[in-house]
């Protein structure tokens, strides 16, 4: 081996150590950052053709590696939109000209100027919105995600579409002839398209030792719905049980939907009249909160209580985590060794889950990451005596000359 070989490989360790000291240094001044996965250096030896008697050192190489599938420590936050992925999988972001990411860095925020869901590093999360059907999104496409946009959520009312009433019928309940009077009456709260509150009687009228007569009429105008006082009579049989083809009473709240009145869980037993009842459709209401369930589904929380779902948040993974290129910002591009998106929900087979108020942390060890400092500054200043014997070497074939 010539003393120029020794001068080589001396250079080539430094080199490679140095690329090491540099990861290590990354992930100290990142061992704070929200989703930072870990880089780590990997060294390749180059051997060069020798022959007896006369040997020829190769060199080093460095490799950079992420720890990208490794789960990071998940910390509990204040902010219920500050989100973290426990399992596999990954949050897809899109940057400001619409570049679509993977990202773990869930801490996001309503931007002020667009309503969207930004994080820290300016990424915005994307999601299925949804509608009347349920989402079904393609395996390997990204197709059809839209941003997740807090000003969306506008003051809603609904309409009222059904409802139950159920309960018991005292069965010693005398037999009277309708409409002159009637046995029983109760009264129910359903809601108009615009969210007006409409009340309604229902008034039952024992005709026969097993038939109740059933009418329900508006309440509030003393006006008949439409149909006028639909009807109907309830049939008990020997045990008190209900005995008709059908429990179901329909008809048309004024300036609303048409409403389904289920009884199916009417009786006439020997004991007091009790009867409740409930019915769907609200009030014009306001979005007072927002919250995210471990399935990603984004609910808007309206003042009167009720939650609708707005978005659903999907999750991406790649056959090779670990081989998917860093960009700046904790996000993460797809490459051939990493292999395509694949599309799914939280919970489903394949994929994490969401804590909402959570964070998921670096996964950066500073003990791990101060010992490697400390090897590779050993096997810096080694090869760097590598390379000074080799100078000092060929400093006396130099004087050899004189």
């Amino acid at each position: 081996m010539s003393l120029y070989g020794v001068l080589r490989s001396g250079v080539s360790g430094m080199n490679a150590q140095s690329n090491k000291l540099g990861t290590v240094a990354e992930n100290i001044q990142n061992s704070s950052t929200t989703g930072y996965k870990r880089a780590s250096t990997e060294f390749s030896s180059l051997i060069l053709p020798s022959s007896e008697g006369n040997y020829n050192s190769g060199s080093v190489t460095s490799r950079v590696r992420y720890t990208i599938a490794d789960q990071g420590p998940i910390a509990y936050t204040t902010s219920a939109s500050d989100l973290a992925i426990s399992g596999n999988g990954f949050f897809v972001v899109t940057d400001p000209s619409g570049s679509p990411y993977l990202t773990r860095a869930g801490n996001f925020v309503k931007d002020g100027r667009t309503g969207n869901l930004v994080n820290a590093y300016g990424f915005t999360l994307m999601g299925y919105k949804l509608g009347a059907g349920a989402v079904n999104p393609s395996l390997n496409s990204l197709d059809g995600v839209e941003p997740v946009n807090m000003s969306s959520f506008a003051m809603q009312a609904s309409g009222s579409t059904k409802g139950s009433f159920k309960g018991n019928l005292p069965d010693g309940e005398p037999v009277i002839a309708p409409p002159a009077t009637v046995s029983k009456q109760s009264s129910l709260q359903v809601y108009d398209k615009v969210g007006n509150p409409i009340k309604i009687d229902i008034a039952l009228t024992k005709t026969s030792a097993t038939e109740w007569t059933i009418a329900v009429s508006n309440g509030t105008s003393s006006e008949p719905l439409v149909p006028a006082t639909p009807s109907m009579v309830l049939k008990f049989d020997g045990d008190g049980q209900l005995d008709v083809p059908s429990s179901v009473l329909s008809f048309t709240i004024p300036g609303g939907e048409t409403f389904d009145l289920d009884m199916a869980g009417m009786t006439q037993l020997a004991g007091e009249y009790n009867v409740t009842g409930e019915a769907n459709g609200n009030a014009p209401s306001a979005v007072k909160d927002v919250e995210f369930a471990s399935d990603g589904t984004v609910y808007a929380v309206y003042e009167d209580g009720t939650r609708v779902g707005a978005y659903r948040i999907p999750l991406a993974n790649v056959s090779s985590p670990d081989n998917l290129s860093p960009r700046a910002g904790n996000v993460y591009e797809t490459t051939a060794a990493s292999g395509g998106y694949q599309v799914g929900f939280p919970e489903m087979s394949g994929f994490g889950s969401i804590a909402s108020g959570a964070l998921e942390g670096s996964n950066v060890d500073i003990g791990t990451e101060l010992t490697a400092m400390i090897e590779a500054q050993t096997s810096y200043t080694a090869n760097s005596k590598v390379f000074q014997t080799g100078s000092e070497l060929l400093d006396v074939l130099m004087n050899l000359k004189r």
